[in-house]
């Protein structure tokens, strides 16, 4: 996600009226923060050995741009996967050097990918502007505690959207994860003036555990400084804020983070959650690092880092976006890969996968 320009928004007087349950016209509003830890998730039931991990790699890219002029000629990145029964799928972000939009793609192993096109556009008649509409996370639920959906199973899209360093989450529902219905307004909005969050949130990735929904995602100050935080929700839509925020903070100066932190993963495997970011050092290179917590608010950063770094060419200064899925036999995590360090876009974007085999302490090839 890119660096944004100060811009200022504030919610101030919303945050007040919240907090002091002014019920004029109507029940008290909710708050929009609120102290909380993750509760209620189920992980794979076998716990990390976090310093005997070994990744085996697919070679080459698993899903690959378009051809020059298609809408994502330019950049494939930003995978998010879910399984349902035998069938993957990947609602992945493509640029064509002007826009970000989605595709869906579909796979029985997770490896072998078939494209079927284009499914969500930004709208530059609404708050989404022209510029994206992508770079999201997408699960497959039952809908928890919702008035404004109705039915079943449906896929559920959180993505980023907005002008152009300036963006916003919103999120769009589906039965069949091609013709998709958006929320009319964003669901996650900037933080109040002077709060880490003020000038842009994106990235956002999502997981429900019990009764809730918990998103994590990026936020930019005014400075440009990029962290990571987390909101709560019942119904995919209002969200609260953690009042812990930011969970988790930029490395120190010579680290493969040093410049911001992005595109969090989290999973929970035995009685711990871990999470896999992206890191920005000085040179625009990113890789991917990881964090480990008790509680899914509370996180410290597993020293091993980075955990996932460039191999090849074609991700030799890039590698970013992870995606996880998990059974009680492996771990696999789909990754934006490239070959330009650049924060944003135009990198000659891929999508490649890595993967842990649970039960051996050095599965390597």
């Amino acid at each position: 996600m890119r660096r944004w320009p100060e811009r200022i928004r504030s919610q101030a007087v919303v945050l007040a009226v919240a907090a002091a349950g002014v019920a004029a016209c109507g029940p008290a509003l909710q708050p929009r923060q609120a102290q909380f830890v993750v509760r209620g998730c189920e992980g794979s039931g076998t716990a990390l050995q976090t310093g005997s991990l070994s990744w085996r790699w697919e070679a080459g890219p698993v899903l690959d741009r378009g051809v020059q002029g298609d809408w994502d000629g330019v950049d494939v990145l930003n995978p998010s996967v879910v399984r349902v029964e035998d069938t993957f799928y990947n609602l992945y972000s493509g640029f064509d050097g002007q826009t970000w939009r989605s595709g869906l793609a579909l796979s029985r192993d997770g490896v072998s990918w078939e494209k079927q096109g284009l499914v969500l556009s930004p709208d530059p008649a609404t708050w989404e502007s022209g510029y994206i509409a992508a770079n999201g996370s997408l699960l497959h639920s039952s809908l928890l505690h919702s008035s404004w959906l109705h039915g079943g199973e449906q896929f559920l899209y959180w993505y980023q959207a907005g002008e152009r360093g300036h963006t916003r989450i919103g999120v769009a529902f589906s039965e069949d994860a091609r013709s998709w219905r958006k929320h009319p307004e964003p669901v996650l909005d900037l933080g109040a003036v002077g709060t880490w969050d003020e000038a842009g949130i994106g990235d956002p990735y999502v997981i429900r555990c019990g009764g809730s929904y918990y998103l994590y995602y990026l936020g930019q100050d005014r400075r440009g400084v990029q962290r990571l935080g987390l909101a709560r929700s019942q119904d995919g839509v209002h969200w609260q804020k953690s009042g812990g925020n930011p969970i988790l903070d930029t490395g120190s100066p010579g680290g493969f983070d040093e410049r911001g932190l992005g595109e969090p993963a989290v999973f929970l495997a035995g009685e711990r959650f871990y999470m896999l970011y992206t890191g920005r050092d000085s040179q625009e290179q990113r890789r991917v690092g990881w964090a480990q917590s008790g509680n899914g608010v509370d996180w410290e950063k597993i020293p091993s880092a980075p955990l996932l770094e460039g191999f090849a060419d074609w991700n030799s200064r890039v590698v970013c976006d992870p995606a996880v899925w998990q059974d009680r036999e492996r771990i696999l995590v789909w990754f934006g890969g490239g070959e330009r360090p650049s924060p944003d876009e135009n990198l000659n974007g891929r999508i490649g996968l890595a993967w842990i085999e649970r039960g051996g302490a050095n599965n390597a090839e």
